[in-house]
């Protein structure tokens, strides 16, 4: 609904909402990589899955989730420039340099992640193999390794400490920018105003970032823990924030809440309008 809304809306089409639309696609894609192959898993009994097939997908879900977090991090320099330099907004700020960033964070997870199927591809594997998970996760693949996995693990902790902690500082830089903006304003009315336009991001990144974190400590260190508690707290991961977000920003968007809420108006108006002429005419009805 965000995605066609904003296509359809021209007033839409900022640097906000593009970053909206680049966030739903990641979120789009980490669970497209995910369910149709769990959904066999439960529904058909369609356990096996080949190799390769277990490391592209690993590839493409790790690619959009470390592209969500550059995304995240943008939003966040987004909202630094519209509290602390409102005036030149457009300028820094333009559709196709919201683009730029955009690729540049795609590129970016590319180089991180292809590293990490790259080294999987080359370790043995036993003789039937069998992954304790709903989807191809990088620890749940290592562990049926029969190699020296030592590499493996040392890099996936390099990527979630390097790529989190890096887009975490980012965006925390950020948020202490605008924070020492916003007490500079002697107004409470502005006060407000100011970081009731940082809530829905902030409620995006709590969303993300607290149950990726809780999942990736729960898988490296809690090794104490039965295996379907780590397949539970994944497979939420990667299905409950996808499905609050839109919801968050829905609410908390103003401009967006009264797009959405027109286009429905508008379709229940042109809905009603075909069923009063369908009536009205005798040959139609």
């Amino acid at each position: 609904m965000v995605l066609f809304v904003v296509a359809k809306e021209e007033t839409l089409q900022k640097p906000m909402y593009l970053l909206l639309c680049i966030l739903a696609v990641t979120e789009i894609g980490g669970t497209t990589c995910i369910m149709p192959k769990a959904l066999c898993i439960f529904w058909f009994g369609f356990k096996g899955i080949t190799v390769d097939g277990c490391l592209t997908q690993m590839f493409f879900l790790y690619l959009f989730a470390v592209t969500h977090s550059a995304v995240l991090v943008i939003m966040a320099f987004d909202r630094y420039v519209a509290i602390c330099d409102p005036l030149r907004y457009t300028t820094i700020l333009s559709n196709a340099r919201i683009a730029k960033l955009g690729l540049v964070g795609l590129i970016q997870a590319v180089l991180l992640i292809l590293p990490l199927s790259l080294l999987l591809r080359k370790l043995p594997l036993c003789a039937n193999p069998v992954i304790l998970h709903t989807y191809c996760e990088h620890i749940a693949v290592v562990k049926i390794s029969l190699g020296d996995t030592r590499v493996n693990r040392m890099y996936g902790l390099v990527i979630t400490v390097v790529n989190i902690g890096l887009h975490l500082t980012l965006i925390g830089l950020s948020y202490g920018l605008i924070i020492r903006a916003v007490l500079r304003i002697s107004s409470k009315k502005a006060h407000q105003k100011a970081l009731n336009t940082c809530t829905a991001h902030i409620c995006v990144m709590l969303m993300s970032y607290t149950p990726f974190l809780f999942t990736a400590l729960t898988q490296r260190f809690g090794q104490d823990n039965a295996a379907h508690v780590h397949i539970l707290l994944a497979n939420l991961h990667l299905l409950v924030p996808p499905m609050l977000n839109p919801i968050i920003y829905g609410i908390k968007t103003k401009e967006l809440r009264e797009k959405t809420a027109k286009d429905k108006d508008k379709g229940s108006n042109d809905k009603a309008e075909l069923l009063s002429h369908t009536y009205s005419d005798p040959a139609g009805a």
